[in-house]
């Protein structure tokens, strides 16, 4: 590991797309987030970690725009969310936010190739274009031969490869992943880990939530610690094999 200033030094250059100032959330009379002031640059992938309940999903839902802030701003992409109202909201996270969840979250009644292109039909490409995507998508994943199969029918690793590719479909600014491993054996983490590592390597901007410290130390470039709702320490991150 290196330093914080170390961290900021190699990447002080880089365009900024994620920067939260101040951030506090409550919850009625929880505070879930108190005070997080925190800054991603481009081609960094930062993963967050920290006991249950420390605030770490409240800290990605407030990146992805899920939740708002109580105090504090959240700007991602230039944009601040806190201006945007929820339809705008939408859209922003439609073209510039790609999301993985640990569950999934796949439509069952759709085979994996309409589940990814679905992403993009939503943002008004017409349909073909969108299915072309979607299917190279599929197959830069290794997963093109399952492109008509349901998620029912997907092993856990095949499911969140689906999920990565409908994520990637926008081209989106930052990839956002909320325990990406939690839901998978040991062999299924280990391609998903491999997915993420290889994504950020050409370039994709990374924020994972996880209680894994394999994906940590494997697949990102800094370590956030999370206490109590705040930042307790942050530390550069040389990846193991």
């Amino acid at each position: 590991m290196t330093s914080e200033d170390d961290t900021e030094q190699d990447n002080g250059t880089r365009q900024v797309v994620v920067r939260l100032d101040g951030v506090r959330k409550e919850f009625g009379d929880t505070t879930a987030l108190d005070g997080v002031s925190l800054e991603i640059r481009a081609g960094e992938a930062v993963a967050v970690m920290g006991p249950s309940g420390c605030g770490k999903s409240t800290l990605l839902n407030m990146v992805a725009g899920l939740d708002r802030p109580t105090a504090g701003s959240v700007v991602v992409h230039g944009e601040d969310l806190g201006a945007l109202r929820e339809t705008g909201l939408a859209l922003f996270r439609r073209h510039h936010i790609g999301m993985i969840f640990q569950f999934f979250n796949l439509l069952d009644d759709l085979p994996a190739l309409d589940n990814v292109a679905l992403a993009a039909q939503l943002t008004g490409t017409p349909a073909r274009h969108a299915r072309k995507r979607a299917l190279e998508l599929l197959d830069e994943l290794g997963i093109a031969d399952r492109r008509n199969t349901y998620p029912a029918a997907l092993s856990g690793g095949e499911r969140q490869r689906v999920a990565v590719a409908r994520a990637l479909m926008n081209r989106p600014a930052l990839l956002l992943a909320d325990e990406p491993t939690g839901a998978l054996d040991s062999r299924s983490g280990e391609q998903v880990m491999d997915l993420l590592l290889d994504l950020n390597q050409i370039g994709q901007t990374l924020l994972m939530v996880t209680h894994d410290p394999r994906l940590a130390t494997r697949c990102a470039t800094r370590l956030v610690e999370v206490t109590d709702g705040r930042i307790a320490r942050q530390s550069s991150l040389e990846r193991t094999a």
